[in-house]
């Protein structure tokens, strides 16, 4: 799907949902990893996750669609437009959009790795995730050097 054709789809669901045009631009924005979309308050433009509506079928990418457009038409209305409020809630579930984006399987989620690291003296073990300098740093119960498995 191009940034055209998403536009004409969010264009045509918020005629039909909501009785109102989107008068904005919609886009897809590859930056976005963990969200289905994203409404912007200062220009009113929309974003979308195109990772997102590649593995998705068409009913969820409407549901996507109309969560987004409930934000923006409450903006515009001056009505509740935040996650939290009544009117955002009503709408949505009137709107029949979706609370929440589904879990998808990204490509750059890699298992993160794990470094062992072992105390000499005591033999206490430290599982961590970043590098630590062990010249710098020592084992937390009894001061002893560690060393990196």
């Amino acid at each position: 799907m191009t940034n055209q054709e998403l536009q004409k789809l969010v264009e045509e669901i918020s005629l039909k949902s909501f009785g109102r045009p989107f008068k904005h631009q919609a886009i897809f924005n590859p930056r976005l990893k963990t969200t289905g979309g994203r409404y912007h308050l200062q220009d009113h433009h929309l974003d979308f996750n195109p990772s997102l509506f590649d593995q998705v079928d068409e009913t969820v990418q409407q549901g996507i669609i109309v969560h987004e457009l409930c934000h923006y038409h409450l903006h515009l209305t001056k009505r509740g437009y935040r996650h939290q409020d009544r009117d955002f809630k009503e709408l949505l579930q009137a709107t029949q959009g979706l609370r929440y984006a589904p879990r998808i399987n990204s490509t750059t989620d890699k298992p993160r790795r794990q470094l062992h690291y072992h105390c000499q003296e005591c033999g206490q073990e430290y599982v961590r995730q970043r590098r630590i300098d062990t010249r710098k740093y020592r084992c937390g119960r009894c001061r002893g050097p560690l060393v990196l498995l």
